[in-house]
Formats: C-alpha cells, sequence, structure tokens
C-alpha cells in the first residue's frame, strides 16, 4: 500500500493520460526542433486535510519526439516531511504534446494556523531532447488566512477588581468573533484618508480583524485593494457602548515598522450633532511603528477645527518595546480630570484649567475606536524597511466606575 500512495503522489498528468514520474527505456530522442521547457508556479491554500499542488512544465514548441526533465524539491520556508512530501522523478511530455505536470502532496493543518506563507521549490534539470528556459518554480502553501493565531502571553497585566470600583463592562475576546452587539466595523478609506491621508483600506474581513485565543487581532497587510496598496481593520463601539468617567484598562502588543500607526482611542458621542474636535478625542495609546518603544497619549478639543487644541505627552519604556510583550494601557477618568498610565505608571494628567477658555468636552459620554492606520500625516509612509503583516493584539478591555 505505501508504494502505491507513493506512485500516486508523483504522477505526471497529460491530456486524459497518467504517466509515472520514473524512468523507462523509451527514453527520448533529440528531435529535430529543439524545444525550451519552463515550469510556472503554483500555490495551494492549506486545509485541514492534504491536498496536492500542481505545477504546469510546458514547452514552447511542440516536436515529433518525447522530451523530458528531471525534477526534484527543495525545503524553504515549507520543509518536508511537515509541509509537503518530498519527491524526485522525471517528467516526459510525449511526441506532439506541450504540457505535464509535476503534482507535490501538501500536508494538511486541523488546526488552522495563522503564519506567513510557506515556500518550496521545484527545480527542473538533465533536460533531453529540450533546453531549460524556466528551470525553478516557487511552490507557495497559503496558511496567512488561518483562523487560529497564537502570541506570547507576557508581560504586564491588571485586576478585575479595584477598591472602590465595579466592573461595569469588558471584553476578553474569548469567543471565536467579534462580538456584534458591542462593536462596528468601519469599511474604506473614509475622506481624505479619515482627515490624515491613511494610506490603507479599512475592511470587515476575517484577513485584517479577528478573535483567536482570547485575543482580538488588527492586522495591517501590503495588499491591493478599493484603489489602495495596504488593508486593515477599524472597529468602534459607537451607539452601542459608551461611557463616562471610571477607570478604562486595555491590555495590548503593538506593531511596528515605519509608517505602522496603531491607536486605542475614544470619541465624543456627539460628533455626529457637534463634529470633531468639539465632541472631544481621548488617544490612550497612540505609537509611531520606527519608535517601537515609545508612545503617546492626548486630548484633542476646541470649538471648530479653527480653534483645535491638545495636550498630551509620550512615554518610552525603560527595555524594550511595545512590540515585544503586552502592555497596559490605562484611563483613570473623572469629572474635570483625565489621567493616563501605561502599566500602572502615571505619564500624562489633564485638568479642565488646562484647556483654557475652549469648551471642555471630557464630561461626556465617549465610545471606543481600535484601529491600525498605515501612513497618514503624522508617522509618514511606510518604506522598504516596513515588513508584513503587522499586527496589533488585544487581550482585553474593561471599564469600571
Amino acid at each position: 500500500m505505501l508504494q502505491k500512495f507513493i506512485n500516486l503522489t508523483l504522477l505526471v498528468l497529460f491530456g486524459s493520460a497518467a504517466l509515472s514520474c520514473s524512468k523507462d527505456s523509451n527514453t527520448p530522442t533529440t528531435p529535430a526542433v529543439v524545444p525550451t521547457v519552463k515550469i510556472e508556479n503554483a500555490s495551494l491554500a492549506r486545509t485541514a486535510s492534504a491536498g496536492t499542488m500542481h505545477f504546469n512544465v510546458s514547452l514552447d514548441k511542440t516536436t515529433t519526439v518525447p522530451v523530458s526533465v528531471d525534477f526534484t524539491l527543495q525545503d524553504g520556508t515549507a520543509t518536508s516531511p511537515k509541509d509537503y512530501t518530498s519527491a524526485s522523478g522525471t517528467v516526459t511530455i510525449p511526441a506532439n504534446q506541450s504540457n505535464a505536470e509535476v503534482a507535490v502532496q501538501i500536508k494538511g493543518d486541523p488546526t488552522d494556523t495563522r503564519q506567513n506563507n510557506l515556500e518550496f521549490t521545484v527545480q527542473l534539470s538533465n533536460p533531453k531532447g529540450c533546453t531549460l528556459g524556466v528551470s525553478s518554480a516557487k511552490g507557495t502553501i497559503l496558511t496567512e488566512d488561518g483562523m487560529n493565531f497564537t502570541t506570547d502571553n507576557a508581560g504586564y497585566s491588571t485586576p478585575l477588581t479595584y477598591p472602590g470600583y465595579t466592573l461595569l463592562w469588558n471584553d476578553e475576546f474569548s469567543g471565536n468573533s467579534l462580538n456584534a452587539s458591542d462593536w462596528n466595523y468601519e469599511t474604506g478609506n473614509g475622506a481624505s484618508g479619515w482627515g490624515n491621508n491613511e494610506l490603507e483600506y479599512y475592511t470587515n474581513s476575517p484577513k485584517n480583524v479577528f478573535v483567536s485565543n482570547g485575543n482580538l487581532v488588527i492586522e495591517a497587510r501590503k495588499e491591493a485593494i478599493g484603489g489602495f496598496n495596504y488593508s486593515s481593520a477599524r472597529i468602534t463601539t459607537q451607539n452601542k457602548k459608551a461611557f463616562t468617567y471610571g477607570r478604562v484598562d486595555i491590555r495590548a502588543k503593538l506593531p511596528k515598522g515605519k509608517g505602522i500607526w496603531p491607536a486605542l482611542w475614544m470619541l465624543g458621542s456627539n460628533i455626529t450633532t457637534v463634529s470633531w474636535p468639539a465632541c472631544g478625542e481621548i488617544d490612550i495609546m497612540e505609537l509611531l511603528g520606527q519608535e517601537p518603544a515609545k508612545m503617546y497619549g492626548t486630548l484633542h478639543y476646541g470649538a471648530s477645527s479653527a480653534t483645535h487644541g491638545s495636550k498630551g505627552t509620550s512615554y518610552t519604556l525603560p527595555s524594550g518595546t511595545f512590540y515585544d510583550r503586552f502592555h497596559v494601557f490605562s484611563m483613570e477618568w473623572k469629572q474635570d480630570q483625565i489621567k493616563l498610565f501605561v502599566d500602572d505608571n502615571l505619564f500624562l494628567t489633564v485638568n479642565k484649567a488646562d484647556v483654557g477658555s475652549s469648551p471642555y468636552p471630557f464630561n461626556a459620554p465617549f465610545f471606543f475606536i481600535f484601529n491600525v492606520a498605515v501612513g497618514g500625516n503624522w508617522p509618514g509612509s511606510p518604506d522598504a524597511t516596513t515588513t508584513y503583516p503587522q499586527r496589533m493584539i488585544v487581550d482585553y478591555v474593561r471599564v469600571f466606575q
């Protein structure tokens, strides 16, 4: 049975017939016109069960005699036998035909693990009756859309209870999908890149936002979509969950890279009637990916864009980066005062008196926004050093009063 399985795996298909990849006594002879052989790249989405990836081998012209070429498989980020079944053999293209296939058995993954796509190489050699044109092809096992994502849980954490506070609302992201009773998806690029000339297109696709192993994951990718070159996600609790005063804790691990701009923030619920910045904005956490150890907290206010004002500062970790491990971004919010913390270290206090003559908008309901932007006026555009995908991973958000 084992030999039968191996022979089936190494079938070379052409037309309605099938040839074994092993050599036989009918060695091709040199044709009058020598064709050039090439092999094409192939890909296959990994599923829970095994599958077969097909590589097309073709000639630029047919001949009156059969031709052949040997092939071997070479590991890359995909390795045998973990990801595919190693094989070698000979592809024979019969007389008066121009195509054949190399079939490679791909291993299944019942865990549906999300990781960077895996690659291996099919290498051609020893042509008989033909010459080598494109002699190698990449085989890509598509694993980037898996729904099972794991990450190291190391880092700072905060309790579920505080003296004098009651847990009013929380999302521990313990299910298999985002809770539609609490969260909305905002899609597209907004007006002028959400007012910041951002370069991403926000989607509601599980490629960009999903829940796995107790975490919310917002993933920015470099891909063409909606006329833009990057995709990401932006979610809000607008018209579903809004809060005034209390303590907020958000445990998260942040992305990095030039032009990557994650944010955990809030807007006044009256934005649809008074617009920004009159509604107020509380940036609990913003980070510029080119400075992965430094984050910013800022409050925005003003009766109109012409009178926009802000109060904020930055916090730099004493060691490591916000990409390396989880940190907790907190707010203590009471009438006429807001304090921001990182890992319970106070770094910003804003009082009503600090906004001067501007209206103070922070004694009213606010809703949450979580997003990862790409590019924009503040971080600038990504460059060649920026790698993808980049992920913001949120363990929990908790509101106490």
